[in-house]
């Protein structure tokens, strides 16, 4: 199923992973059991110094139990799947289970669900072997070399599988690939950096080669930058730049947090946001488990299925998370997490942007965030790898990078324009963003930074 070489080894076929489950779950004499099968071969290749430094290839396959006796929760892992091994990890978690105190917002395994498979794996992606990372590391490093620019870089690729089982006959079974690239390229003196980053799940839409002269073209144009004051400014942040501070926004979309009062989407005296406007009417967003080009798996860490779901419409907040456990308590349909995050926008590009700019900053990535304020998901980060100043609609000099206080929540209210949506990896493993970049008035730059 999954083409040839070294991708083999760590995906069990379906038939394979049933039978494990199945033996794993008629093992258990819990009141309820649940097993699942993960594994992965993930490879990679290092370079810096226009060098590469190191490449390998991992290949992994775990199995995990969760029993309960009534509200008490037991857990065991195991990577042997011998009859033996598997009638001990059972046991292993139900000695633990017995030993463990109750939990108070235990909810029982989900019953039987019905999953639509989506396109998470690519063939082309899954094939990727030592020959292929070798020739990325080339085509980023010999281009550089041949201007005196200094290449760093990363490219991981993975195929994996999950499949689980629980007794109550709740079954699963996908397969899944991605590959993930940043470069990093600096001027011989250090003066100039530019960077891109590239996540896909088919490697067939990855050039190295044309991903490299986007780095390249930063370094050098980013060398003799100039000091700018710090102050409100129109700012264009190109994806990757307007992802750091959106992700950070969506880790408080939980309903919970908000109903205890712990998120800027709590509502004075109690109860959330839902429904209410708190963007300006150009953002929309909503999670789509078969999203084209960034798709997930069909169910969530519960076991429940994922569909397409708006969760902000014309800046109104039409969706929230809820748990099981927090639906039950608070009254609510249990609603399936969210695997990735699209953001829509319009159909110009980074450059379209700054020919409309009479006055602003071009901002390449968003570096070094950290929370300063969660009630206001208020941020603080650094510009780096190439910030450059706009003047009637074209670039004029590189300037200094900035330290910046902001909160996408303001950010996402002085929305002037957006444009296409591009593809970008979150901090969570293999979480995709679609997001586009933004053309936002009055953005926050604090002091200057001497980072480049």
């Amino acid at each position: 199923m999954i083409g040839q070489g070294e991708k083999n080894m760590s995906i069990l076929s379906e038939a394979q992973a049933k039978a494990i489950l199945t033996k794993v779950v008629g093992f258990s004499k819990a009141d309820e059991c649940t097993a699942q099968l993960t594994g992965s071969t993930r490879g990679n290749v290092r370079f810096a110094r226009n060098d590469v430094s190191t490449a390998g290839i991992t290949d992994n396959i775990d199995l995990s139990v969760q029993v309960a006796f009534g509200k008490r929760v037991g857990i065991a892992t195991i990577n042997q799947f011998d009859d033996a091994a598997l009638e001990r990890v059972v046991r292993r978690a139900e000695e633990l289970a017995k030993l463990a105190p109750e939990n108070p917002e235990f909810m029982p395994a989900v019953d039987k669900q019905t999953y639509t498979p989506t396109p998470t794996f690519s063939p082309a992606t899954a094939g990727i072997t030592a020959a292929y990372r070798a020739k990325v590391a080339s085509d980023s490093i010999a281009p550089c070399r041949a201007e005196k620019l200094i290449a760093a870089g990363y490219l991981e690729d993975q195929a994996g599988f999950v499949a689980f089982l629980n007794s109550k006959g709740n079954y699963g079974y996908q397969t899944g690939t991605s590959a993930d690239y940043t470069c990093t390229v600096r001027t011989e003196d250090g003066r100039g950096s530019g960077w891109v980053g590239h996540n896909v799940q088919d490697v067939a839409n990855f050039n190295a080669s044309e991903d490299i002269r986007i780095a390249m073209r930063k370094a050098s144009a980013s060398a003799d930058a100039k000091a700018l004051e710090p102050g409100k400014y129109t700012v264009i942040l190109e994806p990757a730049a307007a992802a750091g501070l959106i992700q950070f926004m969506f880790f408080f979309f939980d309903a919970r947090s908000a109903d205890e009062g712990r998120s800027f989407l709590s509502k004075k005296g109690g109860g959330n946001k839902l429904g209410e406007q708190v963007f300006g009417p150009q953002v929309n967003f909503f999670a789509d488990p078969a999203y084209p080009g960034a798709a997930v798996y069909p169910w969530d860490e519960e076991g429940l299925p994922r569909t397409k779901m708006p969760i902000v419409e014309n800046g109104k907040l039409v969706n929230m998370e809820y748990s099981r456990y927090w639906s039950q308590k608070q009254g609510k349909p249990a609603m399936a997490q969210p695997g990735n995050l699209i953001m829509t926008g319009g159909t110009k590009s980074t450059a379209d942007l700054v020919r409309t700019t009479e006055r602003g900053i071009l901002v390449s990535r968003t570096w070094y965030i950290r929370m300063v304020d969660p009630q206001t998901v208020l941020l603080t980060g650094l510009t780096r790898d190439g910030t450059f100043y706009i003047e009637n609609g074209q670039i004029k000099y590189p300037i200094k990078n900035f330290r910046f206080n902001e909160s996408p929540v303001i950010m996402l209210n002085n929305v002037e324009e957006l444009g296409k949506p591009v593809r970008v990896k979150g901090d969570e493993a293999d979480t995709p963003i679609i997001v586009p970049p933004m053309k936002l008035r009055d953005f926050t730059f604090t002091s200057l930074s001497d980072a480049v």
